[in-house]
C-alpha cells in the first residue's frame, strides 16, 4: 500500500509532470511500501482516495449532477444549478426534499419567491423602476419575483458585477429581494465575448467551490480539480502541479491539527514580533560558554547538550518526555492579570520555539537530502551499484523528513489542547516521535558524512549500520501512525 498516492492521471495526452528528485516535498512517495516491508504497522491513517480531474472531466461531473436535478424536479438546468449550489451539490438531499415540499425548496434556493412574499403585480406602466425611464414593453424584463426593469438597467447591474468576479450570487436589483438570476438569464446581457468568459469562469470556480466533494487545487494558474468521496482534513497532492494541500480547507496539510486551530495559530504567530520569535527559535546562549549559538543542522543533538531545554545529552533519553511538554502553573488562576499574560506568552513561546525549530530543522535537512541525491547519482554515474542500491539513504531522508513535518504540526495541536488525561496521552506520544525523529535524524547525518567521505574516508556504511538506520525508519513511522491514528480526524 503506498502513503496517500491514489491520485489518478486525468488526460492521457496530458503533460506528464514528474517528481523533482531533489525536492524533498515528496517525501510522502515511495516510502510506505519501503518500511511496510520492514514490518510496520500497516494501517496508514493519513490514507485517502482522491482523483485529479481536468476542467473538460470536471465539467462532466457537474453536468450529470445538473441533468438528474433537473430532469427530477422539472426545472431549466440553469436553476438546478442554484439549486444544486445552495445545498452544496447534494444530489440525493435534493431529490429528498423535493418529495416533501417542492415549493418550499425552490424559494430556500432563491430561485423562486417564497408564498409568505407579498406578491407583485405587473406593472402597468413602462416605467423603469432603477432609471425611471419609459421604454418599450419588450424592453423591460423580470425574474419569477415580477420586479421589472429596462433592459439596459439589467446589463449595467450583471456588467458591474461580473467584472468584480461574482458568478453566483447576482440577484435582482429590486430593494430587499434576493432571488438569484440564473446564468441563462444573466448571458445575454453581458457584452462582449470576453465578459461572458470570466463569468463563465468564475461560475465554474463558484459550482467546484460550493460542491461538497471537490477542491480547486490552490497551485498557481493549475486547472486541476481534485475530487473525493468523502470530504475530510486529508493530504491530497495534484497530480499536475504536484501542490500538497487539505482538502478541506486548501491549506498547507497540517495534521494532526484540525482546521480551525491551525488557522488560529497561525494568525497568532502573525501577530508576534517576528524579530523576537526567530531570536528565541533560532539562537540561543551555549550552556557551557555563555556565547550565542544558531543551529546549522535538522537534528537537536548538539555535542553535549540538547538544543531544545539546553539540557545533558546523557541523561536526555530518559527526560525527552519533559523537553516537549509544557508544564501549567496550576495557580496561575489565582494570580494578578499581569503574572497570568506573562504566564501567557511564556507558555507560547515555549510551542512555537519547538513549531519554529522544527520548520527550521526541515529546512536544514532538505540540504541532506540534496547532497545524499547528488552522492547517489555521482556513484550510479561511476559505475558504483545502481539506484536501488542506495535507495535506502533516499528513503531515510525521505521518511526523516515525513515524520518531522508531522512533529511540527503536533505543537498547535498541543497548545490549544485542554489539560487532562487525553493530552498527558497525546504529549506522551508526541515525546515518543521526537525522540525517534531525532534518532533517525543523527543516523541519517551520520550516514551522509559517511558517503561524503568525511568520516573514515570514502566508503559506505556497513552493514549493520544500514541495518540500524533501516529498522530506526521502521520505529519512527510506526510511532507517527500510532500519534496520527489516535489523534487525527479519523
Amino acid at each position: 500500500m503506498s502513503v496517500d498516492m491514489n491520485s489518478q492521471a486525468s488526460d492521457s495526452n496530458e503533460e506528464d509532470f514528474g517528481e523533482d528528485p531533489g525536492d524533498i516535498e515528496a517525501y510522502y512517495e515511495g516510502v510506505a511500501s519501503d518500511v511496510e516491508q520492514q514490518g510496520a504497522d500497516s494501517f496508514d491513517p493519513e490514507e485517502y482516495l482522491f482523483t485529479c480531474l481536468t476542467y473538460k472531466e470536471s465539467q462532466r461531473v457537474l453536468i450529470e449532477e445538473v441533468n438528474t436535478v433537473a430532469a427530477a424536479l422539472k426545472v431549466l438546468p440553469a436553476v438546478a444549478k442554484l439549486i444544486l449550489v445552495h445545498l452544496h451539490w447534494q444530489v440525493s438531499q435534493i431529490l429528498d426534499r423535493y418529495k416533501s415540499n417542492l415549493s418550499l425548496l425552490l424559494s430556500d434556493a432563491l430561485v423562486q419567491p417564497s408564498n409568505t412574499c407579498r406578491s407583485v403585480t405587473v406593472p402597468q406602466s413602462l416605467q423603469c423602476g432603477v432609471c425611471l425611464q419609459v421604454v418599450r414593453r419588450d424592453s423591460l424584463l423580470a425574474l419569477p419575483c415580477q420586479h421589472s426593469f429596462c433592459k439596459a438597467c439589467w446589463e449595467q447591474h450583471c456588467t458591474v458585477l461580473v467584472k468584480d468576479g461574482i458568478g453566483v450570487g447576482i440577484s435582482c436589483m429590486a430593494q430587499d429581494c434576493s432571488l438569484q438570476m440564473p446564468e441563462d438569464f444573466v448571458l445575454p446581457l453581458l457584452p462582449g465575448e470576453e465578459l461572458k468568459d470570466k463569468y463563465r469562469r468564475y461560475l465554474f470556480r463558484d459550482y467546484v467551490e460550493s460542491h461538497f466533494q471537490l477542491q480547486l487545487c490552490p497551485g498557481a494558474d493549475c486547472p486541476i480539480v481534485i475530487k473525493v468521496q468523502e470530504p475530510r482534513a486529508r493530504r491530497v497532492q495534484c497530480s499536475r502541479c504536484s501542490e500538497v494541500f487539505c482538502f478541506k480547507c486548501r491549506q498547507m496539510y497540517h495534521a494532526p491539527t484540525d482546521c480551525a486551530t491551525i488557522r488560529k495559530w497561525l494568525t497568532k504567530c502573525a501577530d508576534d514580533s517576528e524579530t523576537a520569535n526567530y531570536i528565541s527559535a533560532h539562537t540561543k546562549d551555549c550552556p557551557k560558554c555563555n556565547i550565542c549559538i544558531e543551529k546549522n543542522g535538522g537534528c537537536n543533538h548538539m555535542v553535549n547538550f540538547c538544543w531544545m531545554c539546553l539540557g545533558d545529552w546523557k541523561t536526555h533519553g530518559s527526560e525527552y518526555y519533559e523537553c516537549s511538554r509544557y508544564k501549567e502553573n496550576p495557580d496561575i488562576v489565582n494570580q494578578s492579570q499581569q503574572a497570568q499574560a506573562r504566564e501567557a506568552l511564556k507558555k507560547y513561546l515555549f510551542y512555537f520555539e519547538r513549531w519554529e525549530n522544527h520548520n527550521k530543522s526541515l529546512q536544514l535537512e532538505a540540504q541532506t537530502y540534496q547532497r545524499i541525491q547528488e552522492k547517489i547519482q555521482e556513484r550510479v554515474m561511476n559505475n558504483l551499484g545502481t539506484w536501488i542500491d542506495w535507495q535506502y539513504l533516499h528513503n531515510a531522508a525521505k521518511l526523516l523528513a515525513k515524520c518531522r513535518y508531522t512533529l511540527q504540526y503536533t505543537y498547535p495541536y498541543a497548545y490549544y489542547m485542554e489539560s487532562g488525561p487525553r493530552k498527558k496521552l497525546f504529549e506522551y506520544q508526541q515525546a515518543q516521535l521526537e525522540a525517534e525523529i531525532e534518532n533517525l535524524s543523527w543516523k541519517v547525518e551520520r550516514a551522509d558524512t559517511y558517503e561524503r567521505g568525511v568520516v573514515g574516508g570514502e566508503g559506505e556504511l556497513s552493514a549493520s549500520d544500514r541495518g540500524d538506520l533501516e529498522n530506526q525508519m521502521h520505529i519512527a513511522e510506526q510511532r507517527r501512525r500510532t500519534l496520527l491514528k489516535d489523534f487525527h480526524d479519523t
